[in-house]
């Protein structure tokens, strides 16, 4: 297949994650409800996408290569993914508003799983353009989700619409990135090995995120009805996304 269609899917699929950022153009009266229901779909299409698809894909490849050993190694990956959420959380200065914490927190821990995707959508479509597509399409899907996640905390804890937009651009645009860097470097030497390891380090990254950071944000609005909406909303979309 034609690298630069390959390219440009992976583009098309980083710059979706912007559409995310329409949720902070619309006016609502019920700020907190609004925040509460946002991100409770963002956290559980993370947590989702991390139990039924990363770890899954993951496990096999790494446990086929080192057997039992690969267990341990996979156990080891995922803590590491977790527990890193903790070091970036230290690392920020941000003790006046959880909010932007947590949006930044998205950020980072999407831009580290956006690069492995923009590899697999340029590989996948590189080999075999059908399936490509396929990816392409689910990719889309969940990155507008993901763009909630980043766009919404960081304009409620008080970024302006412009900075908000810059910081989940950055985002998305990860995603061509790894598309291009398989290009220039790995297409050739890329192994399913390689993007195990760093889709089970994301998966530990966006369940702690998911836990740690935005469940116990949303709790403290005390509005448990809209964090069941938002469940509620975040599984029919996952089950859509599983669907294609």
């Amino acid at each position: 297949m034609n690298p630069y269609i390959c390219l440009t899917l992976s583009l098309l699929a980083g710059l979706s994650t912007l559409l995310g950022c329409i949720f902070i153009f619309i006016k609502v009266k019920k700020v907190g409800e609004y925040i509460v229901f946002s991100l409770s779909i963002s956290m559980t299409i993370m947590i989702l996408i991390s139990l039924i698809d990363l770890i899954p894909t993951s496990l096999p490849v790494i446990i086929n290569k080192y057997n039992y050993l690969g267990i341990i190694i996979s156990l080891l990956i995922f803590i590491l993914g977790y527990l890193s959420i903790y070091m970036i959380n230290k690392k920020l200065n941000y003790k006046d508003s959880n909010l932007k914490r947590i949006g930044i927190l998205s950020m980072i821990s999407l831009i580290i799983h956006n690069i492995p995707e923009g590899i697999a959508v340029f590989m996948s479509s590189y080999t075999n353009i059908s399936l490509g597509v396929k990816l392409f399409l689910a990719i889309v899907l969940h990155n507008i989700p993901e763009g909630i996640a980043i766009s919404v905390p960081l304009y409620y804890g008080g970024e302006s619409r412009g900075q908000v937009i810059k910081k989940t651009l950055i985002s998305g645009l990860s995603e061509p990135i790894g598309a291009l860097f398989s290009f220039l470097f790995i297409k050739e030497r890329i192994s399913q090995l390689f993007l195990a390891f760093i889709l089970l380090f994301v998966a530990g990254l966006m369940i702690s995120l998911s836990i740690n950071d935005i469940y116990k944000e949303i709790k403290n609005y005390n509005k448990n009805k809209y964090i069941l909406y938002g469940i509620t909303t975040g599984i029919i979309i996952s089950i859509l996304l599983f669907l294609l």
